[in-house]
């Protein structure tokens, strides 16, 4: 029997669109054997998925996706296997979660100068969660709190006309190199992948990070061409590396499907021992 896990899916401890629960339950429906919980710069959502799976007999995968730079471009990098009781690892996501909000601070007084004002509460309310701060709220949550107070008519016209790099209310966010996060995983007894390679257009830095420390690539991903999965996939073979993939379903709004629905990628399960394997 073929066993598929998808390993890469967003809930709303991050910017996804539903509870970590119900990714578990849509990953059942779509006849998955696993599904991993890939929170941008936080694990908040991982132990609500791991009772619903428990309870629904799905394999769920802790993971993070962790937000970088390398070359002065912005890399995404999924981390897997590591522990979850490690106490300077989990600092280290609450220090890239602060980064995030000082970020969204200057973004929303960016967004106050052009007479669009958001109070943090507002911010909080379109982000559909409390202000813990093992939660990650984003520059799609500021979008969705544009959207509410009828600044913008849809999220894609907050970016385009604001939020997006180069437009007016952009701010960098502080970010780790990508080397560094890839240590910071290995330290935590993880496995580091580099997400999404084809997306940065910039296949010679995607080698780079690759034969400099990460252990693979995701090969599979909504937004790949077929012909990138094949490329990916073989580079990772012929290197000793991880092929990996994932939908990066991050849920359905007005109909639209955000990168895939959870299960349009997905590798063998076995694939699973080998990222919980010693680094």
């Amino acid at each position: 029997m073929i066993r598929r896990a998808d390993l890469h899916t967003h809930t709303t401890a991050s910017d996804g669109l539903y509870a970590p629960a119900d990714n578990v339950r849509m990953a059942k429906e779509a006849g998955l054997y696993a599904v991993a919980i890939t929170d941008h710069d936080t694990v908040a959502g991982v132990a609500e998925a791991l009772r619903a799976g428990r309870e629904l007999g799905i394999v769920v995968v802790p993971g993070v996706e962790l937000s970088t730079v390398a070359n002065d471009r912005d890399i995404h990098v999924l981390g897997y296997g590591f522990s979850l009781n490690d106490t300077k690892w989990l600092t280290r996501l609450e220090e890239l979660r602060e980064g995030r909000n000082r970020r969204n601070e200057r973004i929303l007084a960016n967004l106050s100068r052009h007479g669009m004002p958001i109070t943090p509460e507002e911010l909080a309310a379109a982000a559909g969660k409390s202000t813990r701060k093992d939660k990650s709220v984003g520059r799609p949550h500021i979008a969705q709190a544009m959207v509410d107070k009828n600044y913008v008519s849809d999220l894609r016209e907050a970016f385009d006309l604001w939020l997006a790099e180069g437009r007016p209310a952009y701010e960098r966010q502080e970010r780790a190199s990508s080397q560094e996060a890839i240590g910071w995983i290995h330290e935590a007894g993880g496995k580091a992948v580099i997400a999404h390679p084809g997306i940065y257009g910039d296949d010679d830095l995607v080698l780079s990070l690759l034969e400099r420390g990460a252990d693979g690539l995701e090969a599979y991903h909504s937004d790949h061409a077929p012909e990138q999965e094949r490329r990916y996939a073989e580079w990772a073979a012929t290197r000793g590396k991880l092929a990996t993939g994932g939908s990066d379903f991050h849920g359905v709004k007005d109909g639209k499907v955000y990168h895939g629905p959870i299960g349009n990628r997905s590798v063998d399960a076995d694939v699973l021992e080998l990222l919980q394997s010693e680094v």
